[in-house]
């Protein structure tokens, strides 16, 4: 799969990050995140350590991260009562509070020209009564009317502005200042030019009830802030885009409308039944979507808190209003300014699929506002099928050519969206000028066979296309010439997407004169023209990123940088050395890298040509000093039918196998699928990475003396025409005997002391060992698992057959089929309000319901507010107490025949529902945040 497929399905979670992401552009995103304007320096590339811990926003500097003092009253149990019922929020031992309560670092987000870095300042974990706030769940979205934006919307706290200096230092820190204290910022973006930041102030209310957002703009240069619109009224609606850089002086804004009144009031009696109808026999089969519209009422409330207002605002504070009151879902200015892409949703709504795929408008405007012409209006599409590949039908993925000034491309499929339908062309992309002339018809870029991938733009005689099917793991990238007609395209690679090894890398990008970014040219001093190629460097020793220059003509290369491979992990993050016109001369070239080990955190570099010269240009301090010498080793071994595996075994620091003998041992995972042996066999990942510890991450257990086996591949294989679902079980059993033998013959674990664990996939992949391999574990925990397949009728995971087309596998597949044989105590915990796909919370409820009926020792712990990820300071920690008493009781000490509910003396703690701070993760990172660094 290309790089930009891989960005299209980026997604964020709640996780704390031990270092800062960098945000700094590297190609142009198949979709603008909400919130994060087209031309802004802000999109986000996390470090490595966002593999385990998701880059999320923001956090109070200064701000105190010691634990709130114990709750002196109202708990309803006394402090050993661990029964049934509801009990105080406990604190795990001080060793792992210390890790997670570390004091996050900032986010750093650079200047258009490269010359500054931008700190934004976080929290560190938010208290439950953020979770608390009142919120409306409608048509896939969680809101927060009192804002009038996304709900538990993670914020920045501070930003503070340095000069990148000609020798690479950092200049000192300018302070943005102006807003009001205790403002929750969010947002933040570059204009064009570089001169000026705009970001979003909510300041809470005295009830702890959420203030609207206003919008602000900040001299860069002096660091002063103020709001831009004069009149206090004038409020943000950050449903979906909020705004975006029109031009250095203006922005697009959606607003609040100004008419808008008092919310619609719920019926006390209703007018009628509820009534979903098929007289017309449909075929629509759906995923199970959470947070769906119930009613009329539903549709009545997502249209008030979804309707926007366009206005264009001048950094004078003058206002245009522009187009009507409407659901503005993007918006999007053409590279030269002169033009709006506007999309929106509008009815009829549904109550079975989310608002993305509601009926959706796509319009043209010239840039203040006057309508040019409909570039597509799609009906609602309930009835996408659930093949993997599958898409909606009608244009998609329209969007502006980076490399010129108003010119749109976009796609159109011709199999109805179907991956089942056998068609050639599958694809076609088309490209056409914003206003076409004498009768323009759309021009074909190209036609494809595959599904459509993405583009990255270079010029008029280069592109590179993309295109993937999941089935068979094939993708492709062709080179074209978009205004060349003489020139046919070309493959370039043809590949698996499972074959990490023949991966070439992905495109670096410039800036433009525009502000948009197209693939960098180099020139040699002979002469000769390349492109620069980042890639990962995948290898069976583990992977060692690099940097190619790369003749597009020949498919000549030749490696300028390359990561150390005996201690550190170093990574390409971004080209510094932008030049807005032509080739840039390689003797030019400068690169921003990462560098880690695996007891050094992750650092950033200069990287500068021709001496290659490095700089360092930050300093960040160990986020845990107390586990800086920490064992960590990349494991191989080899599964019973000849697939080779992986997995990071780690062990704690000082121990020695001679004195202190086996360890018990938590291992972590999550089944992937796999079309060969041969690619789920393949080294994934790197040992010298620096061994990033989130806020729930298995690795806090090294300071309880564990061993932990961090990932070990349990790779799902269905080769030829086989599923790999199939075979789910049997191949489950033999991965995680595999990994269990290995680290027993090592002599480092006890082999009566293996617990295992994992989070949704992860903990269905838990139930299954314990229920099908209890030889192996001692005991297991399961985080925010599905455990009844037949609750998910409709397809899970990549599994596209339906429970009627698969019932074997779906029943077999299911623990919850396998309650009776599961003898082991299993700690099963699930947000609340779980609203990920397919892992409701009922989930969790009926499995524990059908575990107790047959007598198994177990637990459930529903985390009030929670959705699938745990968010909360309360809730982390007591997460994080019920894992450490677990482990204590069942995988060190194993009581589980013992009839007692003593635990150890570690938890005797209470924590009241009040204070903490937060993992952040700003809509402005939405879809990058969380990718690899080598992948970008």
């Amino acid at each position: 799969m290309s790089s930009l497929s891989i960005l299209q399905k980026a997604c964020l979670r709640f996780a704390q990050l031990p270092v800062p992401p960098l945000r700094v552009p590297l190609r142009p995103p198949p979709r603008r995140p909400l919130g994060l304007p087209r031309r802004s320096a802000m999109s986000s590339v996390a470090s490595r350590l966002s593999q385990i811990a998701s880059a999320a926003a923001s956090g109070a500097a200064g701000e105190s991260n010691e634990p709130p003092p114990a709750a002196a009253s109202g708990l309803a149990q006394d402090e050993d009562d661990l029964s049934s019922g509801t009990m105080g929020y406990r604190l795990p031992p001080k060793e792992i509070q210390d890790i997670v309560d570390a004091p996050p670092l900032p986010v750093l987000s650079f200047s258009p020209n490269k010359d500054k870095i931008l700190f934004l300042k976080r929290r560190a974990l938010p208290p439950l009564s953020d979770l608390a706030k009142p919120e409306e769940k409608l048509a896939g979205v969680r809101i927060d009317g009192h804002s009038n934006t996304r709900s538990r919307m993670s914020f920045y706290t501070g930003l503070g502005i340095h000069k990148l200096m000609e020798n690479g230092t950092l200049g000192p820190e300018k302070e943005v200042h102006g807003y009001p204290d205790g403002a929750r910022i969010n947002f933040v973006t570059w204009s064009q030019d570089g001169r000026h930041l705009s970001f979003s102030v909510r300041v809470d209310e005295e009830d702890n009830t959420s203030g609207k957002l206003r919008l602000w703009v900040a001299d860069v240069e002096s660091g002063e802030a103020r709001p831009l619109f004069k009149s206090p009224e004038i409020y943000l609606n950050a449903i979906f885009d909020s705004f975006v850089w029109v031009n250095n002086s203006t922005l697009l804004v959606c607003i609040i409308p100004l008419s808008r009144g008092a919310p619609p009031q719920k019926p006390s009696v209703p007018s009628g039944p509820k009534i979903q109808s098929n007289e017309t026999k449909n075929v629509v089969q759906v995923r199970t979507f959470q947070d769906l519209l119930k009613d009329e009422y539903d549709a009545d409330l997502f249209d008030y808190y979804a309707t926007s207002q366009l206005v264009l605002v001048s950094l004078d504070g003058t206002v245009k209003p522009v187009g009507p009151p409407v659901v503005y879902t993007s918006i999007d200015p053409s590279p030269d300014d002169k033009y709006l892409m506007i999309s929106s949703i509008h009815r009829p709504y549904s109550y079975i699929v989310p608002c993305g795929r509601f009926p959706k408008k796509v319009d043209l405007w010239t840039v203040d506002g006057k309508f040019i012409r409909e570039l597509c209006d799609l009906p609602l599409a309930e009835d996408i099928p659930i093949a993997t590949s599958s898409v909606r039908k009608g244009k998609r993925s329209i969007y502006w050519r980076p490399d010129k000034p108003s010119t749109l491309y976009w796609v159109e499929t011709q199999d109805g969206g179907d991956a089942k339908v056998e068609v050639s062309p599958r694809d076609i992309v088309y490209m056409e000028n914003a206003e076409p002339v004498n009768g323009e018809q759309p021009e074909i870029l190209h036609k494809l066979d595959l599904r459509y991938a993405g583009t990255s733009w270079c010029d008029e005689s280069l592109a590179l296309v993309y295109e993937s099917w999941y089935k068979t793991r094939k993708t492709r990238t062709w080179v074209v010439s978009p205004d060349k007609k003489d020139v046919s395209p070309r493959i370039l690679f043809d590949r698996s997407s499972e074959d990490v090894y023949s991966d070439p890398g992905s495109p670096m990008l410039r800036r433009t004169a525009m502000g948009t970014y197209v693939i960098a040219k180099v020139k040699k001093q002979d002469e000769s023209t390349y492109i620069l190629l980042n890639g990962m460097g995948a290898t069976p020793e583990g992977n060692v990123p690099f940097l190619d220059l790369f003749d597009i003509n020949t498919g000549s290369k030749q490696r300028i940088w390359e990561s150390d491979k005996e201690k550190y992990y170093e990574a390409v993050v971004a080209l510094m050395s932008d030049k807005t016109d032509g080739e840039l001369p390689l003797e030019q070239l400068k690169i921003l890298t990462s560098k880690e080990s695996k007891t050094e955190n992750t650092q950033y570099y200069l990287q500068v040509w021709p001496e290659k010269k490095q700089i360092q240009i930050t300093d960040f301090p160990h986020p845990y000093p107390q586990l800086a010498s920490l064992y960590k080793e990349m494991i191989r071994y080899e599964r019973k039918d000849g697939v080779q595996l992986t997995a990071k075994l780690y062990l704690p620091p000082g121990y020695d196998p001679s004195k202190d003998g086996p360890l018990p041992c938590l291992v972590w995972s999550y089944p992937g699928e796999f079309k060969s042996k041969d690619a789920a066999g393949q080294v994934r990942g790197s040992p010298n990475e620096f061994p990033g510890i989130g806020a729930t991450s298995p690795l806090l257990w090294l300071a309880r003396g564990f061993a932990i086996l961090s990932g070990p591949t349990i790779p799902i294989i269905g080769e030829g025409d086989e599923e790999a679902n199939d075979r789910y079980v049997e191949q489950l059993v033999a991965s995680a005997e595999a990994a269990v033998e290995e680290v027993v013959r090592r002599g480092v674990v006890h082999p009566d002391k293996v617990a295992v664990g994992g989070h949704s996939y992860g903990a269905f992949m838990t139930a299954n060992l314990l229920a099908h391999a209890p030889h192996l574990f001692c005991c297991g925990i399961a985080r925010s698992g599905a455990y009844n397949r037949t609750l998910t009728p409709f397809g899970f995971q990549n599994e596209d057959r339906t429970l009627w087309e698969a019932t074997n596998t779906y029943v077999e597949m299911s623990p919850f089929m396998s309650a009776n044989k599961i003898k082991k105590p299993i700690l099963l915990i699930h947000g609340e309000q779980d609203n990920n796909s397919g892992t409701l919370t009922m989930q969790s409820d009926r499995f524990f319901n059908a575990l107790k009926g047959h007598g198994a020792l177990s637990r459930l712990v529903v985390l009030p507010f929670e959705s699938h990820g745990y968010s909360a300071r309360e809730s982390i920690m007591h997460v994080l107490w019920e894992t450490d008493r677990w482990l204590q009781k069942y995988c060190v000490n194993d009581t589980s025949n013992i009839d007692s509910d003593s635990v150890a003396d570690t938890g005797n703690k209470t924590l009241s529902a009040s204070g903490g701070g937060a993992p952040q993760e700003g809509p402005e990172a939405v879809g990058f945040s969380s990718m690899q660094r080598s992948l970008l």
